[in-house]
C-alpha cells in the first residue's frame, strides 16, 4: 500500500502534467478540424466540418501579406490571419499577423489573452517591450533591426514603436493560438461601452476627473483589421 507521502507526490505530479496540458490551445486529435462556422454546436473554438466537404481552400487565403497597409492615427495596422480567415486553423493553435508601422508609428500597449507572440522585423527598426505582472512591473525592452526576433509572453502588456521619423517599418508576428485576441489598454479603459465611471478611473490613475472625461471623449480607433 502506498504511503501518504507517495500519494501526495503523485497528486502533485498529476497536477503539473494537467497544467502543462492546458497551457496552450488543445492539441488536435485528428489530421484537421476545419471550422464549421454554421454549426449550432457551441464548443471552445468551432465544431468540425465533415471531412468529406473539406478542400484545399479551407487551408488557404490570398492574404497579400507582402502588400503595404494604410496605417491609422496611432501609425499602425495589424492584419491578423486567424481561424476567422482560414477555417483550417481550427484546433491547430497558431495564427499570423503582418504589422505595418508609419514613421514614428506604434502598435500601442496591448495584450493577447490567449497567446504568446514571436515577432520578426522585416523592414526598418522597432523599439519593443513588455511589462511583467504585479508587483514588480518590470519593463523588458529592446531595439530591433531588420531580421531580429523578439518574444512577448502570453497575456503580458507589450508594445512596438517605430523610432524612425522618415521610414516605415514592417514586422510579421506568429501567435500560439488560432484566435489570440487583443486588448488595447487605452481603448479598453477609456473607450469601453458603456464607459467606466470617471470617478473610478480618476481614483485609479490619480488624476483629476476632468482629465478622465477628456480621455473618454476621444475616438479610440482600432488598429486590427
Amino acid at each position: 500500500m502506498a504511503s501518504p507521502s507517495s500519494i501526495c507526490l503523485l497528486a502533485v505530479l498529476l497536477a503539473l502534467v494537467s497544467w502543462q496540458a492546458i497551457a496552450s490551445d488543445p492539441s488536435p486529435l485528428q489530421d484537421f478540424c476545419v471550422a464549421d462556422k454554421h454549426s449550432p454546436v457551441l464548443v471552445n473554438g468551432f465544431a468540425c466540418l465533415d471531412p468529406k466537404y473539406v478542400n484545399a481552400d479551407h487551408f488557404f487565403k490570398a492574404a497579400m501579406l507582402d502588400t503595404p497597409r494604410k496605417t491609422n492615427k496611432v501609425g499602425s495596422n495589424v492584419t491578423l490571419i486567424n481561424v476567422m480567415q482560414i477555417p483550417g486553423l481550427n484546433t491547430l493553435g497558431i495564427s499570423i499577423a503582418r504589422i505595418d508601422y508609419a514613421p514614428l508609428g506604434e502598435n500601442p500597449p496591448h495584450t493577447h489573452p490567449r497567446a504568446t507572440e514571436i515577432l520578426t522585423v522585416l523592414e526598418g527598426t522597432l523599439y519593443v517591450g513588455f511589462v511583467t505582472s504585479n508587483p514588480n512591473n518590470t519593463l523588458f525592452s529592446k531595439e530591433l533591426n531588420k531580421g531580429d526576433v523578439f518574444v512577448f509572453p502570453e497575456g503580458l502588456i507589450h508594445f512596438q514603436f517605430n523610432p524612425n521619423p522618415h521610414q516605415p517599418a514592417v514586422a510579421i508576428a506568429a501567435l500560439s493560438s488560432q484566435n489570440p485576441g487583443a486588448i488595447t489598454i487605452a481603448n479598453a479603459v477609456f473607450g469601453s461601452k458603456p464607459p467606466i465611471s470617471d470617478k473610478i478611473l480618476a481614483k485609479a490613475f490619480q488624476v483629476e476627473k476632468g482629465t478622465i472625461d477628456w480621455l473618454q471623449a476621444q475616438f479610440w480607433e482600432n488598429n486590427h483589421y
